[in-house]
C-alpha cells in the first residue's frame, strides 16, 4: 500500500477510514422488488426492460448496486456508462463498453462467433474485433449485430444489461436500445437503463426513446422519490450509527430537500447540528469534502475532472504532470475519502454532480492545461483505436479552434461511417461555427465551406431532422463559391429535401440546377437531375411531363453507358406510362429497369419501391408485399430503413390491408413509425394508421389521429396528387363515419375539381366512396346537382383500361342502384360481391353489409340476417370492426337477431350442381370458365353462383368456398 503524502492531518486518516453512504438503502423497498419481479421474468425467457428516473442524487446508482448485489451469482452483468462530453460525444459509447465486458468474460473471439454473419459490423464499434471495413457496412448491421449478440449470451445465462445516465446518451446508442427494446421476444435477458429526469427538458432528445420504452411490450418505469422526515431520519443514523435528534433531521432534511446523495455529504461535513454550520449553497456543498483534502489530492481530482466521469487509468496517468508516487498516492486518499471510485481499470467520481462542480471549479489556465494534455494524450493513442470525437471535445474544451476543428472535421467522416448521423452532424456543426476562426480551414477541412456544409444537412437529413437539413443546405446552395455544377448539387439536395419534409418547391430548384448543367457538359449529372425533376413530376400528377422528361434522362444515361440512372428513368417512365394509360408499355419500362437494377443497390431500392405501389394499385395485392418486403429487407442492410425502408413499409402496409391481414399490418405499421422517418414518409405511414383506425371501429381515435396530423397530410398534399387523392379518401370515410355527409361529399367532390389530375389506381376508390356519400344523401333527402352522377361517371369511364376498373365499376353501379338511386337494389349488390375478390378486403365484407341493408329493403328479412350475421363475422376476423358495428347497428334497428344459432333453412341446401359450381369457384374459375367446364352458359353459371353466395350468407366467391370447407 502507498503510504500517506508528507503533511496530511491526522483527522484526514482518521476520516477516510468510513464511508459516507449508509450501509443500508433507505426508502427504497418498493423499487429494489420492482427491479427482482422484472429479474424473476426475465429468468422465465420473458426479455425484461426497467428505466429508472429521478433528479440527480436521489440514488439511482445505489439501487442498481442493491439489485445487482443480489443477482450476481445467478447473473451476467454488463455495464455500459454514457459520457457528459455535450455534443461532442463519442456515438456509440456506452453500447461499445458492453460489449467489451462481454468480451472480457467470454473471449471477442467468442463474441464475434455470437453475432454470426454480423461480426464484421462490430469492428465499427470495436476497432479490436477486426481492421478491415465490413463488407457492407450499414446502420442496421450494427444494431441487429449487437442485439444477436446479446440475444444469444443470454440464451443460457440470465444477463442484465446495465446502462447508466441515458440523459448523456447519443442518438445512435438509443437507436441501439430501441432496436433491442424492439427486437428480443426472447432469452433471458433484462435491460436497465436510468437518466436524471431533471436533465430532461422539453425536446431533450431523450424523450422520443422514453415515449417509445414505454410503448414496449416488456417495459417497466420506476420514479424514484425523495426522501420524506423519517427516511431522512434513518439514513443520518445509519451513516453516524448514533440517534439522531430532531434539530439534525429537520436541518438536514431542510437543506437536502429529501436527496440521499445531499444528506450524506450534509453529514459527511462534520456539522449538522445546526443550520449555521451547513455551507450555504449546493456547490459549496459538493465541494465541502473536495476542499478538506490536502492540495495533491485536490490537484489530482482537478486533473480527472477534465477527462469526464469515468477515466481510464492510461489516460489519467497521461495527463497528470507529476510523479507517479504523487498520481497513486492521491488516487488512494482519494478513494479511501470516498470521493472517486475504481471501476475496472478506470477512475469514476462517486456521483457525476461532485465531478461537475469540481471542473467547473478549475481555473481557466487549468482548464486549458488539462484538457490540452487529455487531447494530446489522445491524439498519441493507436489510431485504429483513437476517439477523435474525445479528441475534439478536449481541444474545445481547451479553447484551442484550429485543432478543435480538425479534429472535428475528422470526427465528423468516422460518425458519418459508423451511421452516427445525429453525431455527424453536431461535429459538421461545431466545424462550421469555428470556419472563420480558423487559418486556412478549407485546406484543414480538405473541403469548401458549401461542400461541409452539404455533408452537414445530408446528416441531419439522415438523422431525421429534417428542418435543420434545410436551413443548412440553403445556406451551403447561397455560397458565393459555390458555382456551376457544385452548385447544382447543392440545388439538387435541397430540392430532395424539400420533398422529404412534405414541402413545396422542388420542381424549380431542379429545373434551376438543370441550367447550370447543360447539355454536353456532365451527361450523368444531367440525367440524375432529370430523373429527379421526372420524379417530382409523376408524384404531382402532371404525367405527360413525367414521360417527357423521364424519356430525355433515359436516353441520355444510355448515351453515357449509365445503368443506374437508365433504370431510375424506365422505372419512373413505366410508372408514369401505365397510370396515363399504356399499362402494357409502361410492365415492359418497369421490366427493363429491374434489369438495368441490377447489381446496383439503390436503383434496385427505386425500382421496388415503384413497383410495389404499382402492384397494390393493380390489385395484386400478395406480390406487391413480396416486392416490398424485399425491398425492406435490403433497405435495413443498407442502413436506410428510416426513410426508403419507410417508403417501402408503407408500400406493403397497404395490401396487407387489403388482403385482411390486419395484425401483420399494424406491426409494420409502428415498426415505422418508431423510426421518426422523415416528415412525407411519415405522413404516408400515419395516414395507414389513421385508416386502420377508422375502419378499425375506432371513430374518434380516428378523428382525434386525423385532427392531430391534419396539417401535415395537406401540406403533403399539395405537392403530391396521390398523396391528395388518399387523403380526399380518408377525409371523405371519416366524415361518413361521423354522419356528416356534406362535409364527406365537399372532400369527395375533389375529384371533380379542376385541381384534380387522374391516377386510375387513386380514383377508383374515391369514385366509390363518393358514389357511397352521394347515396347516403339521397337516403337523408338530400338531393346534390343533377350532373354530379354524370360527371362521376365519365371519370369512373376515362379509367376503364384499369385491370381492377370492373371491381370498382361494380361497387359503383351498387351505391347508386335502385329506383332512388340509392343502393336498394339487392342484385346490384351482389353482382358487386361477384367482383369483391379483386377490391380490398374491408370492402368485401362492406359490400355484406350493404347487401344485407338491401336486402331488408326488399322485405327479404330471413336473407338479411344471414347476410348481416356474415358481415359481422367478416369484419371482426379480419379487424375491420367497423363493418361489423354497422351491421349490429342495422341489425338492431330491423329487429334481426344475430347471435342466435347459425342454422341455414333446409330449403337453403346447395343442389348437386350448385355443389360442382362451388367446386370450380373454388378453384379460382370465372364464371365463363365454369360455363366452358360445365357446357353451360356464363350468364348461367353467374345465376347459380348468386344462389350458392345467397344460401351460404356469403359476400364474396372466396367467403363462399371457405363456407363449403368448413362444412365439409
Amino acid at each position: 500500500m502507498t503510504a500517506l503524502l508528507p503533511g496530511a492531518a491526522a483527522w484526514q486518516d482518521e476520516y477516510m477510514q468510513s464511508s459516507q453512504a449508509s450501509s443500508t438503502m433507505i426508502g427504497r423497498e418498493e423499487e429494489l422488488r420492482a427491479l427482482a419481479e422484472s429479474y424473476g421474468l426475465a429468468v422465465q425467457s420473458k426479455p425484461q426492460a426497467v428505466v429508472v428516473a429521478g433528479e440527480a442524487g436521489l440514488g439511482k446508482t445505489r439501487l442498481l448496486r442493491e439489485f445487482l448485489h443480489g443477482t450476481a451469482a445467478s447473473a451476467r452483468v454488463l455495464s455500459g456508462q454514457c459520457v457528459d462530453l455535450g455534443p461532442l460525444a463519442a456515438p456509440y459509447a456506452p453500447i461499445a463498453a458492453v460489449l467489451r465486458a462481454l468480451a472480457s468474460e467470454i473471449g471477442l473471439a467468442e463474441l464475434l462467433d455470437l453475432a454470426g454473419p454480423g461480426r464484421d459490423a462490430l469492428a465499427l464499434l470495436l476497432p479490436e474485433a477486426g481492421t478491415a471495413e465490413p463488407a457492407l457496412p450499414t446502420a442496421n448491421l450494427v444494431l441487429e449485430a449487437v442485439s444477436t449478440v446479446l440475444e444469444r449470451a443470454a440464451e443460457s445465462l440470465p444477463t442484465v444489461v446495465v446502462v447508466e445516465d441515458l440523459h448523456w446518451a447519443d442518438e445512435s446508442s438509443l437507436a441501439v436500445l430501441g432496436f433491442i427494446l424492439r427486437a428480443f421476444d426472447g432469452g433471458k435477458f433484462m435491460l436497465v437503463m436510468t437518466y436524471r429526469s431533471d436533465d430532461v427538458h422539453r425536446g431533450h432528445p431523450l424523450r422520443a426513446f422514453l415515449a417509445e420504452v414505454e410503448r414496449g411490450r416488456y417495459a417497466k418505469n420506476i420514479r424514484l422519490g425523495r426522501l420524506g422526515r423519517d427516511q431522512v431520519r434513518q439514513q443520518v443514523e445509519a451513516i453516524t450509527g448514533a440517534p439522531a435528534s430532531y434539530e439534525l433531521v429537520e436541518n438536514v432534511l431542510s437543506r437536502s430537500d429529501g436527496i440521499p446523495f445531499f444528506v450524506e455529504e450534509l453529514v459527511g461535513v462534520d456539522g449538522c447540528a445546526t443550520p449555521t454550520e451547513l455551507p450555504s449553497s449546493l456547490r459549496d456543498l459538493l465541494l465541502a469534502r473536495y476542499e478538506r483534502m490536502d492540495e495533491p489530492v485536490q490537484y489530482f481530482l482537478r486533473v480527472i475532472a477534465a477527462g469526464g466521469t469515468c477515466v481510464p487509468h492510461l489516460l489519467a496517468e497521461s495527463a497528470f504532470d507529476r510523479t507517479l508516487d504523487d498520481f497513486e498516492a492521491s488516487a488512494r486518499l482519494a478513494q479511501q475519502a470516498n470521493l472517486i471510485g475504481i471501476d475496472g481499470d478506470s477512475y469514476t467520481f462517486r456521483h457525476a454532480l461532485l465531478r461537475e462542480a469540481i471542473h467547473a471549479d478549475l481555473l481557466p489556465g487549468e482548464r486549458t492545461r488539462f484538457h490540452t494534455r487529455y487531447a494530446q494524450a489522445l491524439e498519441s493513442g493507436d489510431p485504429a483505436h483513437r476517439d477523435t470525437a474525445a479528441v475534439a471535445y478536449h481541444w474545445d474544451a481547451a479553447n484551442v479552434p484550429d485543432k478543435t476543428f480538425k479534429a472535428s472535421v475528422t470526427a465528423m467522416g468516422e460518425a458519418w461511417r459508423s451511421f452516427a448521423y445525429t453525431t455527424s452532424a453536431r461535429m459538421g456543426e461545431r466545424a462550421l461555427e469555428l470556419w472563420d476562426s480558423v487559418d486556412r480551414p478549407e485546406q484543414a477541412a480538405g473541403m469548401p465551406r458549401y461542400r461541409l456544409m452539404g455533408r452537414t444537412a445530408e446528416a441531419h437529413n439522415l438523422a431525421g431532422d429534417g428542418e435543420r437539413s434545410l436551413a443548412v443546405i440553403r445556406l451551403a446552395a447561397g455560397e458565393p463559391a459555390a458555382t456551376g455544377h457544385a452548385r447544382a448539387r447543392l440545388l439538387a439536395d435541397q430540392a430532395r429535401y424539400l420533398g422529404f419534409n412534405a414541402k413545396a418547391g422542388s420542381e424549380e430548384l431542379l429545373l434551376q440546377a438543370l441550367e447550370l448543367v447543360p447539355p454536353d457538359t456532365d451527361e450523368n449529372l444531367r440525367a440524375r437531375l432529370l430523373n429527379w425533376l421526372a420524379a417530382r413530376y409523376m408524384l404531382a400528377g402532371t404525367l405527360d411531363e413525367a414521360i417527357a422528361v423521364a424519356t430525355e434522362a433515359l436516353n441520355l444515361a444510355a448515351a453515357a453507358g449509365n445503368d443506374e440512372e437508365r433504370s431510375v428513368a424506365a422505372n419512373l417512365r413505366g410508372v408514369s406510362r401505365i397510370n396515363a394509360g399504356d399499362v402494357a408499355g409502361g410492365r415492359e419500362d418497369l421490366e427493363s429497369a429491374e434489369g438495368l437494377a441490377e447489381g446496383n443497390a439503390q436503383a434496385l431500392l427505386r425500382f421496388r419501391v415503384n413497383y410495389s405501389d404499382t402492384l397494390n394499385l393493380l390489385g395484386l395485392y400478395n406480390e406487391s408485399i413480396e416486392v416490398a418486403e424485399a425491398g425492406i429487407a435490403r433497405a435495413r442492410q443498407l442502413g436506410v430503413e428510416r426513410t426508403t425502408g419507410a417508403l417501402l413499409s408503407s408500400n406493403a402496409v397497404e395490401p396487407l390491408f387489403a388482403l385482411g391481414d390486419w395484425s401483420r399490418a399494424a406491426a409494420l405499421l409502428e415498426r415505422n413509425l418508431q423510426l421518426s422517418p422523415p416528415s412525407s414518409f411519415h405522413a404516408y405511414l400515419m395516414r395507414s394508421k389513421i385508416w386502420s383506425t377508422l375502419w378499425g371501429g375506432d371513430i374518434a381515435g380516428a378523428d382525434t389521429l386525423f385532427r392531430r396530423w391534419q396539417p401535415l397530410l395537406r401540406e403533403l398534399a399539395r405537392v403530391e396528387m396521390q398523396s391528395r387523392l388518399h387523403l380526399a379518401i380518408l377525409s371523405t370515410e371519416l366524415a361518413w363515419a361521423q354522419g356528416e355527409l356534406d362535409h364527406a361529399w365537399q372532400e369527395a367532390s375533389f375529384i371533380l375539381s379542376p385541381a384534380f389530375r387522374p391516377l386510375p389506381g387513386y380514383d377508383l376508390p374515391l369514385l366509390a366512396v363518393a358514389a357511397r356519400v352521394l347515396a347516403a344523401l339521397r337516403r337523408a333527402g338530400v338531393q346534390g346537382p343533377a350532373d354530379d352522377e354524370r360527371r362521376l361517371r365519365a371519370v369512373l369511364a376515362r379509367d376503364s383500361f384499369w385491370p381492377t376498373h370492373p371491381a370498382w365499376q361494380a361497387l359503383y353501379d351498387a351505391e347508386l342502384g335502385g329506383t332512388q338511386g340509392t343502393g336498394d337494389d339487392p342484385a346490384g349488390w351482389n353482382r358487386a360481391g361477384l367482383h369483391a375478390a379483386a377490391l380490398p378486403a374491408h370492402l368485401r365484407h362492406y359490400i355484406g353489409l350493404r347487401t344485407g341493408q338491401a336486402q331488408l329493403a326488399a322485405g327479404h328479412r330471413t336473407e338479411a340476417a344471414a347476410t348481416l350475421r356474415a358481415a359481422v363475422d367478416g369484419g371482426n376476423a379480419s379487424g375491420a370492426h367497423l363493418v361489423a358495428e354497422l351491421a349490429r347497428d342495422l341489425a338492431a334497428q330491423a329487429g334481426l337477431a344475430l347471435d342466435g344459432p347459425r342454422q341455414r333453412p333446409n330449403d337453403d341446401e346447395l343442389t348437386g350442381r350448385e355443389r360442382q359450381v362451388l367446386a370450380l369457384v373454388a378453384d379460382g374459375l370465372s364464371n365463363r370458365e365454369i360455363g366452358e367446364r360445365l357446357f353451360i352458359s356464363g350468364k348461367t353459371a353467374s345465376v347459380h353462383v348468386s344462389a350458392i353466395m345467397r344460401k351460404l350468407g356469403a359476400s364474396s366467391r372466396t367467403e363462399a368456398a371457405s363456407r363449403a370447407l368448413k362444412r365439409t
